[in-house]
Order: structure tokens, then C-alpha cells, then sequence
């Protein structure tokens, strides 16, 4: 499967914008936006004029790699927020919150929701008592994701709890530090989601 494999520090210098994709680094004075703060390439400095369709574009993409989807997966989360009833743009963004990846970096066994995605993959989590390693799983009201038995001792699981305070716990989940467990209050309202989104920028993006 195609992914990424370049600098992830491009990205939030091309979005302008801290996307967190790299744990720890992110907080430390290490952080590339930080140090550059304009996009990549020779003519990042320059001044360029935007047109609607390029800011549109502009929010997919930095959506889309929050949460580290390639365009077909993404497109496919859009076509199923689309179906369902209410505000497409807020479906999209709860629909993403869900995803087990997603939730695992939210509980604060990960410290980024690509290393979410590799423990996932890797088996070290358990939903409702059951094994599961597909990071796409949508996670309902009351599931219940904890650290499998034999995989609480990994280092790097260990570690990101111990720094999980710094990032919050959202309202929507609730964790069980001691025996390294969460679950499901609710599924996050548009208010949880405190990084800056125009999620209806995707809406105006795929309904031309």
C-alpha cells in the first residue's frame, strides 16, 4: 500500500500549522514549524495569492493528514458521512475521531496516530475483551480499549502514558491509568475537536 515516506515535518510547515506527528517533538523546541515557519521548497517564502479552490484543498489535506488517511480512504469516510444524518462536515470529523488508531492516540498509548497505527497493527490492544488489529475500526458508545496483558510492559506504551497529561484526556473518553484501559463515553461533539478545521472547506471540495 502507497504511504508517506518522506519528512512528516514537510507537512506541517506545508499546512502552516502543528499537525503532531511526531510525538514528543512536537512540545520540544526541536518542533520544525517552529524553527521554519513557512512551506517547504525554494519558494516557500514567497507570496502567493490562494484561490477558494486552493484553500479548500489546502483543508483537506491538513485533515487528511491529521489523521494520516491516504485520498481513497479519505474519500470513502466523506461518502459515509454524506449518507448519514446531520451536518456532513461534523460527521466526517466524529466518523475520524472514532477510528481505533485515532482513540488508542487519544487514551494516551501512543504518542502520535502513526505509532497508534503500528501498535494497533502489531496486536497490542484489545476491544471488548477481543483482539484487534485494524486501526480503521470505529469504536461505539461503551467499548471498552485496553493494552493486551503481555503488551503492558512495551517501552514506548509505558512511556507515552507517563507524558499523556501534557496532551488531556478528551471528555468524550474516559481512562483507567492503573490498568491501562479506556472507554467510550459518548462520541466527541464538533466542541471536543479543538485543532482549527473548516471541515465544511471538504464539503464545498467534494460537492463540485
Amino acid at each position: 500500500m502507497a504511504r508517506y515516506r518522506e519528512s512528516v515535518c514537510r507537512l506541517c510547515r506545508r499546512e502552516g500549522l502543528k499537525l503532531f506527528l511526531k510525538g514528543d517533538r512536537c512540545y520540544s523546541d526541536k518542533c520544525a514549524i517552529e524553527r521554519k515557519n513557512y512551506p517547504p521548497g525554494q519558494h516557500g517564502q514567497g507570496r502567493r495569492k490562494i484561490s477558494d479552490y486552493g484553500i479548500q484543498l489546502r483543508e483537506k489535506q491538513k485533515i487528511r493528514r491529521i489523521y494520516g488517511l491516504l485520498e481513497r480512504q479519505f474519500h470513502g469516510y466523506f461518502v459515509h458521512a454524506e449518507k448519514k444524518k446531520g451536518i456532513t462536515g461534523k460527521n466526517l470529523l466524529i466518523l475520524l475521531e472514532r477510528r481505533l488508531d485515532n482513540m488508542v492516540y487519544r487514551l494516551g498509548f501512543s504518542s502520535s496516530r502513526n505509532e497508534a497505527r503500528h501498535l494497533t497493527r502489531h496486536g497490542h490492544f484489545l476491544v471488548n475483551g477481543k483482539p484487534v488489529n485494524i486501526p480503521s475500526y470505529l469504536v461505539k458508545i461503551n467499548d471498552v480499549v485496553e493494552v493486551r496483558e503481555k503488551s503492558r510492559n512495551v517501552a514506548r506504551i509505558q512511556e507515552s502514558l507517563e507524558t499523556a497529561a501534557r496532551r488531556g484526556i478528551p471528555n468524550w473518553l474516559e481512562l483507567d491509568k492503573e490498568h491501562m484501559r479506556g472507554r467510550v463515553r459518548a462520541f466527541p461533539t464538533r466542541e471536543d475537536l479543538t485543532m482549527p478545521m473548516e471541515e465544511q472547506r471538504v464539503v464545498e471540495l467534494y460537492s463540485k
